[in-house]
């Protein structure tokens, strides 16, 4: 026998997953449209999330997320490290690299963890916390790369050299799968890597995050 659940709170959320996935956010009548319900029904959803902030309406009346969902998304990013550290902590010592969790914040990348190599005599300083744009680095262009449609052809990962930092090399791959979620798992390295290796390996603790958060 099914679980009961409330057909009011599973359209909001639906609402939600919608204007998540528009950027340009969707009228009234879009939304109608892809719940099939009333306008009016529509109306209600957005008026009750407008008022817990979790959606907005814009000049032309289109609804867009609200800056609510950036506080709910803030208070996620504990439980996104604790499910990564250890698998961060694997990959750095496999490939003797610095690996970093990096999520989207806006049109930002952000480190939220970073591990470095115990065994290694040098490697990249990379401190959590830090910032730079989605469109420069591995970390970012991951996440961007996990918006669209997967390549079946394509390789699962993405690898840059020097876009951050002179003579660097970054390979990342986005965590895909977790509703909500746009992150990355990555490791970056002064010099060369070996990229048959390091591209697979973090392609699949990648994977392994997104099962710990599943």
């Amino acid at each position: 026998m099914p679980a009961e659940t409330s057909q009011t709170l599973d359209r909001g959320l639906t609402v939600l997953e919608l204007l998540a996935d528009a950027p340009d956010g969707l009228s009234i009548t879009e939304l109608a449209a892809a719940l099939g319900v009333s306008r009016t029904v529509v109306y209600r959803l957005v008026n009750t999330l407008e008022l817990h902030r979790l959606v907005r309406r814009d000049s032309e009346g289109r609804a867009r997320l609200g800056l609510a969902v950036l506080h709910y998304s803030r208070r996620v990013q504990p439980t996104l490290r604790d499910a990564a550290l250890p698998v961060l902590r694997s990959l750095a010592e496999d490939t003797g690299a610095t690996a970093h969790l990096t999520v989207a914040d806006g049109e930002e990348a952000l480190a939220i963890a970073v591990i470095e190599p115990s065994w290694t005599d040098f490697h990249v300083s990379y401190r959590m916390g830090s910032r730079h744009a989605l469109d420069q680095g591995a970390a970012g262009k991951a996440i961007l790369a996990g918006r669209r449609k997967p390549d079946p052809a394509g390789r699962p990962f993405v690898i840059t050299s020097g876009e951050l930092q002179a003579g660097a090399q970054g390979v990342s791959s986005p965590v895909l799968g977790v509703p909500g979620v746009e992150a990355s798992i990555g490791v970056v390295v002064l010099g060369k890597l070996d990229r048959d290796f390091v591209g697979p390996r973090v392609a699949r603790a990648a994977v392994e995050v997104a099962k710990r958060l599943a």
